[in-house]
């Protein structure tokens, strides 16, 4: 029966023409913490434009990033897995030794699917999942990419990492001026325009590489802070300026779908790619540390999705979500089929319908490979199940294990307490360690 029922669902979707699908607008902040959001408890953040989207539709309050830093997480959003599944176990670097993660090119990022359902695709922004061929986002199902291949930039303006400059669109190289944020916002803008006398939908992933450091807002966007913030620190003010800044140009995009009437036909779902960096001014509110962290504070992340007609305004939900599950979710309710068998992420829709929807998976793997004298290479591990957390926040540290029902704030650690729950879990979490291992996560041919 359940057979059937699949075959009828993926025959009804590929039958249904490309016009009568929504598009998809998929926001990807970098760094922004659980509490650096006006509508997550910020108090010193005037983030209207973000604001009012959370209130148009509904709001996560347990939504987790797949990895505490960046690459894996992007990994994992646009091939619905778990990343070192696809080769991503940590972030993909400039410099070969210094990088812990290579994208699988025998995994099908989802995006194809969207394409194979008659979607127009584009990544605007940053990308961050590898600099050469087959690893570009032209190769990887994407039909237009306008953005930064790199991983974070040096400089705002300059748009340069170690020198080298990895902007792009599609794959010839270019040098335009502007902070980055403004420029990936203007052509956000250019192509959702291009797209609105189209008969085909599309799938739009806009990733901003703000406020990832360096915390470096325009000028006139940090004096605003500081005239209005009596007694912020320089620190804070910078990322508030930056946060700020990307918010406003967030309206930008959101203004052009109107202006094309596009809006109500359009699905925003905008998220983060790992919790707030402390060092750089971030916050996480009341939760426990912050990115690169296997505490909730590294992993939790502000959530919201809009679905004009659909998806109650002002709603909210603690059914917990992953990165991984954003674009099975949006292709679900776009009625795009795609081999669910074939992936770790699952649908939220029934969760975004207002219906009752059981927990997606049992056990949830968190990890994150790493170089330096700290990591020397080596994973760092969490996976929760229910309440408990088991984690090890660095390779060379003890487990720790937490019930999150009774301390949401990791602050009492209960590994000699219930030994079974810990040996239960640190058991599944080898397994997941093993059927990772089966793919690759260094190119064939490191030329080092």
């Amino acid at each position: 029966m359940k057979l059937i029922s699949v075959f009828v669902a993926i025959c009804f979707a590929a039958t249904a023409t490309a016009a009568e699908r929504p598009n998809l607008l998929v926001i990807l902040a970098d760094d922004l913490g659980y509490g650096d959001l006006e509508c997550y408890g910020a108090p010193d953040m005037q983030t209207p434009v973000l604001d009012k989207l959370c209130r148009t539709g509904m709001r996560f309050d347990n939504f987790y990033a797949n990895c505490p830093v960046c690459s894996p997480t992007r990994a994992s959003l646009l091939s619905g897995s778990y990343p070192d599944a696809v080769g991503v176990p940590g972030v993909i670097r400039t410099h070969p030794k210094n990088s812990w993660g290579y994208l699988s090119p025998n995994v099908p990022l989802l995006p194809v699917a969207a394409q194979k359902a008659g979607y127009s695709t584009a990544i605007v922004g940053k990308w961050h999942l590898g600099l050469t061929a087959p690893n570009i986002p032209t190769e990887r199902g994407f039909d237009h990419f306008h953005g930064y291949l790199g991983d974070m930039m040096d400089d705002y303006y300059d748009h340069r990492r170690h020198g080298i400059n990895f902007m792009r669109q599609g794959t010839q190289e270019i040098d335009p001026k502007g902070h980055a944020t403004d420029l990936f916002a203007q052509w956000a803008v250019d192509y959702v325009t291009q797209q609105k006398d189209k008969p085909a939908p599309f799938l739009l992933y806009l990733a901003f590489n703000a406020p990832h450091s360096p915390i470096q807002p325009p000028d006139e966007w940090l004096q605003k802070v500081r005239q209005r913030e009596k007694g912020i620190t320089e620190k804070r003010a910078k990322i508030v300026a930056l946060i700020e800044h990307m918010d406003d140009a967030i309206g930008r995009v959101l203004q052009a779908l109107d202006k094309n009437g596009q809006t109500d036909n359009t699905i925003v779902f905008f998220t983060s790619d790992n919790g707030g960096s402390l060092r750089h001014g971030g916050t996480n509110g009341a939760l426990r540390d912050g990115k690169e962290s296997m505490y909730e504070g590294g992993l939790k992340v502000p959530t919201f999705v809009v679905w004009p007609e659909q998806i109650e305004a002002g709603s909210r939900t603690a059914q917990a979500g992953l990165s991984m599950d954003i674009l099975p979710t949006l292709f679900d309710a776009a009625e795009i089929p795609f081999d669910e068998t074939s992936i770790d992420g699952r649908s939220l829709l029934p969760t975004l319908l207002g219906q009752e929807q059981p927990e997606l998976r049992k056990q949830w793997f968190f990890v994150r490979r790493e170089g330096g004298p700290r990591y020397g290479g080596k994973c760092i591990d969490a996976i929760r199940e229910g309440p408990w957390k088991l984690l090890q926040n660095f390779p060379f540290s003890p487990l720790e294990l937490y019930n999150l029902d009774d301390d949401p704030m990791e602050a009492n650690n209960l590994i000699d307490v219930h030994p079974k729950i810990g040996q239960r879990l640190q058991t599944a979490m080898r397994l997941q360690i093993q059927r990772a291992g089966q793919v690759p996560w260094q190119p064939p041919s490191n030329p080092q």
